[in-house]
């Protein structure tokens, strides 16, 4: 009877044991939840296919990093990328700031980091080779033109760039908002999609100012050297936050970690920072959070109020 009673303990603490083992198992395995590959997308800043070929190098540098399987895409518009992501088809996501609050807002994607870019003196536009993960936008007229300042834009014809635009849209019309002139009312707004196309529009007289990136007109140069000595700024915005690489809401934080230190080793690698250089014009990247673009949800509140949407 004694030998029963021990065998029936004896298994009542193996049973034990083994859903103990079982249960930390579990934890364990949902605790890390790596994903077992990675899907990233970009947006073509020239054309898909060129773009496509210029992206699928950085998969392959990420693959090593990660030791897991990176498939890299090009899609059509931000729109897609962030339809892409709410599908749970991306995770990871090259974004501007306006495509990032969007998608942040509807509870898709978070912030991972920023890029950087060289920097650029002002009024020269030279660029000073201090890497900067925020820029500024501008207003820039023809040389000798009557405008002078940002009061003399009223009813004049200005190039813009697409509403999503930070530089070439919501900081100049915000902030000229503020100071008292509301130009989709009181100006004339002629939609450019490029920001090198709307300084040579300014250049060739079609406009009479044009809201761009600081500063434009190093790439408009590239088509015309005059952009760079007849076409001046006359107005700088606040500072912009860079564009972003942000990844899906769900993904587990320790593999964010993971991530964030994988793209700084490949941009800090000599075939690494010649890939994101000719994909975007990115030199670097730094830890970013979710507040560095409140400004941007304040000034597209203003942007709004202009509207009257």
């Amino acid at each position: 009877m004694k030998i029963k009673k021990f065998l029936v303990g004896a298994f009542a603490v193996l049973a034990a044991l083994s859903l103990s083992a079982c249960s930390g198992n579990k934890k364990s395995s949902s605790s890390t939840n790596e994903p077992k590959e990675l899907n990233v997308e970009f947006v073509p800043s020239t054309q898909a296919n060129k773009m496509e070929a210029k992206a699928k190098p950085l998969g392959t540098l990420l693959q090593k990093q990660l030791h897991i399987p990176v498939h890299v895409t090009v899609s059509t518009d931000f729109s897609g990328l962030v339809e892409a992501m709410s599908s749970k088809k991306v995770d990871v996501g090259f974004m501007p700031p306006y495509s990032y609050m969007l998608a942040h807002k509807r509870g898709i994607a978070d912030v991972l980091l920023q890029a950087e870019r060289y920097g650029y003196d002002e009024p020269s536009g030279k660029m000073n080779h201090k890497l900067m993960h925020k820029y500024r936008g501008m207003i820039v007229v023809k040389k000798g033109s009557k405008i002078k300042s940002w009061k003399d834009l009223k009813g004049k014809k200005i190039a813009i760039g697409d509403p999503s635009s930070s530089s070439g849209y919501v900081y100049p019309i915000a902030e000229l908002y503020k100071k008292g002139l509301n130009v989709t009312k009181d100006s004339k707004l002629v939609n450019i999609t490029s920001d090198d196309q709307r300084v040579i529009s300014v250049l060739n007289g079609d406009v009479d100012a044009a809201f761009v990136f600081s500063d434009a007109r190093n790439i408009a140069a590239k088509d015309d050297k005059r952009a760079m000595t007849d076409v001046v700024p006359i107005y700088f915005t606040q500072w912009i936050p860079n564009d972003t690489i942000s990844v899906r809401k769900d993904m587990p934080k320790k593999f964010r970690v993971k991530l964030a230190k994988a793209f700084k080793n490949i941009a800090k690698s000599k075939k690494g920072k010649q890939i994101i250089e000719s994909i975007y014009s990115h030199y670097g990247y730094v830890d970013a959070k979710d507040s560095d673009f409140d400004v941007l949800r304040n000034y597209q509140k203003i942007v709004n109020e202009a509207t009257g949407k």
